[in-house]
């Protein structure tokens, strides 16, 4: 089992940055495949990056291809997504997912989450 623990949301104005970070518990979390995801108020869980174990592979929603980056650490235990050019219609709660059944952008296959940071985009 793995505990997730995201950080780095906060206010920022449309065009700027902010670089999520999830901070994992456990020994095991280089096997597992890391996922960002979203949620907006009224709106489901939508996905938005997912990483490999290993980091070789990433796979992006087409709404944040080539503004957002995601990336982990296996030495620190810590997946980032780092996001540029962000827009007002980013605005959401983020969440950190673990899984063990392959990169995917379904949240089924994500058994493990954690409470989720804000992010606010002004215009």
């Amino acid at each position: 089992q793995v505990q997730l623990v995201e950080s780095g949301g906060g206010l920022v104005q449309a065009g700027g940055s902010l670089r999520l970070s999830c901070a994992a518990s456990g020994r095991t979390f280089s096997t597992y495949v890391m996922g960002w995801f979203r949620q907006a108020p009224g709106k489901e869980r939508e996905f938005v990056a997912a990483i490999s174990w290993s980091g070789s592979s990433t796979y992006y929603a087409d709404s944040v291809k080539g503004r957002f980056t995601i990336s982990r650490d296996n030495t620190k235990n810590t997946v980032y997504l780092q996001m540029n050019s962000l827009k007002p219609e980013d605005t959401s709660v983020y969440y950190c997912a673990a899984g063990s059944s392959g990169i995917s952008r379904n949240r089924a296959a994500y058994p493990y989450w954690g409470q989720g940071t804000q992010v606010t985009v002004s215009s």
